[in-house]
């Protein structure tokens, strides 16, 4: 285990699942004892209930599968993504057969701004909602979420949209190394949204690639680590590490980096990226926003800049949106996070849509640490928005849901045919986001984690304007 820093109470849970064995996972189940396990690496030394070693066997088992599948899974999304780029590129699959027999097949390039993932597929919107204009309540969350969405894009793609069709500024992207995995494992882009008065810099996480296992992994991880600064908080390892965790050293406010390294970290690398973009423009503000485990990492940016009394950019940091977001830290970690949101004023909006299972993970009962903090804007399949103080469903797996949950996936299936004829063709669903419906009908929860269903609920969402104005989240 590495040292940690002395912000670490030297408390930590951490899972190794490449080192567990099925007997190992097995005499698990049977034994409550921790110690000298060699998958597990904690500084606790407690017996532990059979529910709570159920809950680890669980997300050590699904670790395991996970890298089991890790390469099927990149070749299955590889392989999706150049065929739909072939047929886009080609003129659809007509255009594409005369091509083949022409011997003039265009072949997609994955670096280029035509290039679209899997989930852009799913959703090919890609402009923002024109009706909502800078002013407006919606605005941030509309742009936020639409930010979010091409964060799963490559480099030249979202610069594109952004600069063109945006017509805003593109101001850097990233790949942001993870010093555990010791490899590239965060994504994240800056733009500078000029139209708004005064300008608003959007930071926008990438979250879990539909067939990135390694994604997957870390939203099933239960591993945490507990820091003392934050009163002995207790924080989700997976994503702070994601976030520029080190190795170590844990959080030191200062590392040596150079900007031009190969190898970059993601907390580091953005707070001195905003120090400059906002030393440069006195009026301008920030906002933190990401899409499932971006939204993660979107929350837990503001508390590194809280742990190391970063008040200048705190004060500049006008909200937090996430889409879709996981649980990220125990209770002390929510006390923390609301007290000092509270006293820089920082607001925080935690979108939940429907049944979407993300935001219902890691598991929170009497047995497990991890709770969400502050209400949130909850849309059902209706898009009917409310302010709740937890989503309905916390755990998502109850067997009280399952019909419920069922039925309401067979609704959105059949809603994908209604919204375009009352919204427009900008509400039309594609067959790839309509296989993923039928999905949802086996494993309801899964189709309504889509960006789709996110960026609907910020351009077609009932709650008033006086909600959204006058409801600052995180101070209830």
């Amino acid at each position: 285990m590495a040292a940690f820093h002395e912000d670490f109470s030297g408390d930590y849970f951490l899972l190794n699942p490449e080192k567990a064995s099925l007997f190992d996972l097995l005499s698990l189940l049977l034994s409550h004892q921790m110690e000298n396990r060699r998958f597990i690496k904690s500084g606790e030394s407690q017996r532990r209930s059979f529910r709570d070693r159920w809950t680890i066997f669980v997300s050590v088992l699904v670790q395991k599968l996970l890298i089991w599948a890790t390469t099927p899974m990149a070749f299955i999304g590889d392989t999706i993504e150049l065929w739909l780029n072939l047929l886009s590129a080609n003129g659809g699959l007509y255009h594409l057969l005369i091509n083949l027999a022409k011997g003039e097949i265009e072949w997609p390039k994955r670096s280029s701004a035509t290039f679209t993932s899997c989930i852009g597929n799913a959703d090919i919107r890609s402009g923002l909602d024109p009706k909502i204009k800078a002013v407006d309540v919606k605005y941030k969350a509309s742009l936020s979420i639409m930010a979010s969405k091409i964060s799963y894009e490559n480099e030249a793609f979202i610069e594109a949209k952004v600069a063109q069709l945006w017509k805003m500024k593109f101001v850097k992207f990233y790949n942001f190394w993870n010093d555990y995995k010791k490899r590239d494992s965060t994504q994240a882009f800056i733009l500078q949204d000029t139209q708004a008065n005064p300008n608003l810099f959007v930071v926008a996480f990438r979250g879990t690639s539909p067939f990135d296992a390694n994604d997957w992994r870390t939203d099933a991880d239960l591993s945490w680590c507990q820091l003392k600064a934050m009163g002995n908080a207790r924080a989700h390892s997976g994503f702070m590490q994601a976030l520029g965790l080190q190795k170590n050293n844990g959080w030191p406010k200062d590392i040596e980096q150079d900007n031009n390294a190969q190898h970059q970290f993601a907390y580091y690398t953005l707070r001195e990226k905003l120090r400059e973009v906002l030393k440069e423009n006195d009026e301008a503000k920030f906002i933190l926003t990401g899409h499932s485990l971006g939204g993660a990492l979107a929350i837990l940016f503001p508390s590194v800049l809280m742990l190391h009394g970063e008040k200048w950019l705190l004060d500049r940091l006008d909200g937090v949106y996430t889409f879709g977001q996981p649980r990220v830290g125990d209770a002390l970690f929510g006390e923390y996070m609301k007290e000092n949101m509270k006293k820089f004023d920082v607001k925080y909006f935690r979108y939940v849509y429907s049944n979407d299972m993300v935001p219902r993970v890691p598991y929170d009962d009497k047995n497990t640490l991890f709770k969400h903090f502050g209400p949130c804007l909850f849309f059902n399949s209706f898009y009917v928005g409310k302010i709740l103080p937890e989503e309905p469903n916390k755990n998502y797996f109850s067997l009280l849901w399952v019909m419920p949950k069922m039925v309401n996936a067979v609704w959105e299936l059949i809603r994908g045919f209604i919204l375009p004829c009352i919204y427009g063709p900008d509400y039309k669903e594609g067959w790839l986001l309509r296989i993923l419906r039928v999905t949802g009908l086996l494993i309801p929860g899964l189709s309504a984690h889509s960006p789709q269903d996110y960026v609907n609920s910020a351009r077609l969402g009932t709650l008033s304007d006086h909600q959204l104005r006058e409801h600052e989240l995180i101070r209830d």
